[in-house]
């Protein structure tokens, strides 16, 4: 059945490679399938090559005529812009021409949805949401645990709540009185009690299936009695007290003898919300996997979780810890009976595209497996452990987020790929779930239609800002100079964007049966900022918007109390449309007139963010992390941030806004930027010491400078090649 075989790809000088059927398999990615990711299951080894080997060559010839499909159209939407260079675009010429060409197509008939078997969190909870690299356990562990969070924590270490301990190592009382402070007023808004306020009450117990609060030697109860849903230990003096308000639960914690409840009459020493709702477990933008070594640790990682053995040590301030998955969270029901909550957050896994190939698997023409199949059967392959535990879908479905999709086609093809997946693990059509990340304008301007493609399977539809400008300004690079990054928020395609995102959704049927999402706050320092802005995302119409870690979680869930997002919904829905010409609009700027100081600042600004991230890509695979702006603020940046910064100055070079020699000059001043900020970073590598020998320095530059012939302006393709590169050099 099988031989040795020893490859040279791009992958590596040496890899070595097993025969299976008319597969190459690597030996690493071979061991752990065959040792690992099948065993107890009822797919044998040989079962899974077979039906993978007959799947993969079926899939991957369609899947290079969809990538070929997309470069075709490119050509053809370059080239009217071309024929119509210094004319005013039309919109009604324009659409006519996008439907000529198949980019854009006529929509059906109106329809719903049909997924079925989807969990209460993407249904019937909205929350918080949360996107963690597969690639590092902890991480992974840290996200799928912040379903339950620290609420005083979370106020007293982050700027929300202003003092002047607030970045001391050292306990300040009065900082701490202001965190219970916080906490009580809000629960006078949200979970009020009939005839008094929740400051200064001196005890809480539970009787007669009501919770009573006691203050001034008076007993009170609560507004609506049906927000008291539980409680731990006993019931005249209980350690725990749970709530619970639109679908979402606080627990108080009550433990006189701690030491955070000094100051507390009534002994509360902490209040744990109910924070992150779901989590993405991701395998595509935040990691940094480009052969079998990473793709291995990735489906390790994921399949732990599904089956529930994940577990990390490490040290932390001279101590040895372990971290695994939290159990589920027991109490008794106000009726005295036993009651259950979920534990860890719902886990939904993020595959990669249609576009990247890997070369873990060689298939019999000598190319390498598309990315986005391998990723279907394997991360699906983990997840039947989850299905025979239900643990984490108790509804017995598996939820693979996808990206990347450009139009119905390619969600039709998505769809294509589970069904062939399901076959080969003798599942039930459609427990594959399939979330459509609408970050590409082909699918934004398509968005009824991908839905119906994927109408059994769908359950979730996000925004995604970076992405989808980043295909923006590619798509129209012909067309002229972008306007500022900074501006794109404020015109008229995005907010068309955002809200047909919404609109499309509730009218195919989302409301109350899938996720309609919206993207990350990137600034995980800036607390305070964040709850003025992000309640935005609720009132857009979201019941789920991206926060960068479970501190943000448990901060935005906040959100979720005061906001009930069904009802926002309902009001929605009988909202005017967003206009197909509004989403068309293209964000040229119309004969602009920057001063060379004002293009330097862009410019210098887009650089510093993108050589700040693929330093670390480049030289230590690290696929996201908090990297300081050009000002030191962190932000969180992924692929996305790089594909919209060397898009936006690849198009300002191209249509003479900036030269290569400028934009040169620039990069290297903000390498030496980027060095000055990691110099505490013992493993991080100088780019200023030898610009021209800097593996990281010359993939930023080609990102930029071969930015508009990169396929729809992705960095994968120069990310993973020059990766590789470096591991090659570094063994």
């Amino acid at each position: 059945m099988t031989s040795f075989y020893w490859g040279f790809t791009k992958a590596t000088m040496s890899s070595k490679y097993v025969n299976i059927k008319k597969l190459k398999v690597s030996d690493t990615l071979l061991s752990f399938v065959n040792n690992e990711l099948l065993k107890d299951t009822n797919i044998s080894p040989d079962k899974f090559w077979s039906g993978f080997d007959e799947a993969v060559h079926d899939l991957a010839p369609q899947n290079k005529k969809l990538l070929e499909t997309r470069e075709n159209l490119q050509k053809k939407i370059d080239n009217w812009h071309i024929k119509n260079k210094g004319n005013k675009i039309k919109i009604e010429e324009y659409k006519k021409f996008l439907k000529d060409i198949g980019y854009l197509i006529d929509e059906g008939p109106d329809f719903k949805i049909e997924t079925s078997n989807v969990d209460e969190e993407i249904t019937q909870i909205a929350g918080p949401q949360l996107v963690v690299p597969i690639m590092n356990a902890r991480y992974t562990l840290n996200a799928a645990n912040a379903r339950w969070v620290s609420l005083y924590d979370s106020l007293y270490g982050t700027n929300l709540i202003e003092s002047d301990e607030g970045g001391s190592e050292r306990y300040d009382p009065l900082r701490g009185q202001e965190v219970i402070k916080y906490v009580r007023e809000f629960f006078d808004k949200y979970i009020p009690i009939d005839g008094t306020s929740w400051i200064n009450i001196s005890n809480l117990k539970v009787a007669n299936k009501d919770l009573i609060i006691s203050k001034n030697d008076q007993e009170y109860k609560l507004k609506d009695k049906n927000k008291f849903v539980g409680h731990r230990g006993d019931a005249s003096k209980p350690s725990a007290l749970i709530l619970k308000n639109n679908n979402l639960h606080f627990e108080i914690i009550i433990n006189p003898r701690a030491f955070s409840a000094a100051h507390d009459i009534a002994g509360i020493s902490d209040v744990i919300a109910e924070s992150a709702v779901s989590t993405i477990c991701d395998n595509e933008d935040s990691v940094a996997a480009v052969d079998a070594e990473d793709k291995v640790i990735c489906y390790q990682n994921w399949l732990g979780l599904m089956k529930g053995n994940l577990k990390i040590q490490f040290e932390k301030n001279g101590k040895n810890l372990e971290r695994k998955l939290n159990p589920d969270r027991s109490y008794v029901s106000k009726e005295g009976k036993g009651l259950k909550l979920h534990g860890r957050s719902l886990l939904l896994i993020r595959n990669v595209g249609h576009l990247m190939t890997n070369p873990s698997i060689i298939l019999k023409d000598g190319s390498e497996v598309p990315e986005g199949i391998m990723d279907a059967f394997f991360t699906t392959a983990a997840a039947l452990h989850d299905l025979k535990r239900k643990k984490n879908s108790r509804k017995g479905s598996i939820y693979i987020v996808k990206p990347k999709m450009h139009g119905p086609e390619e969600t039709a093809f998505t769809d294509l790929i589970f069904t062939k997946v399901e076959e080969l693990f003798g599942l039930e059509k459609y427990t594959c779930k399939i979330g459509i990340m609408d970050e590409e304008r082909r699918t934004s301007v398509n968005l009824k239609e991908c839905i119906r493609s994927l109408k059994n399977r769908v359950f979730f539809i996000n925004t995604g800002f970076l992405d989808r400008t980043g295909d923006e300004m590619h798509t129209s690079m012909e067309a002229g100079p972008m306007i500022k990054k900074g501006d794109m928020k404020l015109s008229k395609w995005i907010s068309a964007y955002e809200n047909n995102n919404v609109d499309i959704g509730l009218k195919c049927g989302f409301y109350g049966k899938a996720q309609i999402g919206k993207g990350m706050w990137a600034m995980p320092d800036k607390m305070k900022e964040m709850m003025k802005d992000k309640i935005n995302h609720l009132k857009d119409g979201a019941n789920c918007a991206w926060v960068p870690s479970p501190t943000a979680a448990s901060l935005h869930v906040l959100h979720y109390h005061q906001i009930n997002i069904f009802d926002e919904q309902k009001k929605i829905l009988n909202r005017e449309q967003a206009k197909l010409e509004n989403l068309l609009e293209i964000p040229i700027a119309d004969r602009p007139n920057w001063s060379v100081d004002e293009i330097n600042s862009e410019i210098s600004n887009s650089a510093q963010t993108l050589l700040g991230y693929v330093v670390r890509w480049i030289d230590q695979g690290i696929g996201c992390s908090k990297v300081p702006d050009i000002n030191n603020i962190g932000l969180m940046e992924d692929r996305a941030t790089l594909r919209i910064s060397s898009q936006h100055i690849a198009n300002w070079i191209y249509h003479g806004i900036t030269t290569k020699i400028q934009v040169i000059e620039i990069m290297k001043n903000m390498a030496k930027i980027v060095d000055k900020q990691n110099e505490g970073d013992k493993n991080y590598q100088k780019m200023s010491d030898d610009y021209d020998r800097s593996q990281a320095f010359l993939t930023a530059c080609d990102l930029v400078f071969k930015g508009k012939e990169q396929p729809s302006g992705y960095t994968e393709p120069l990310l993973h090649l020059n990766r590789l590169k470096k591991k090659i050099n570094r063994n």
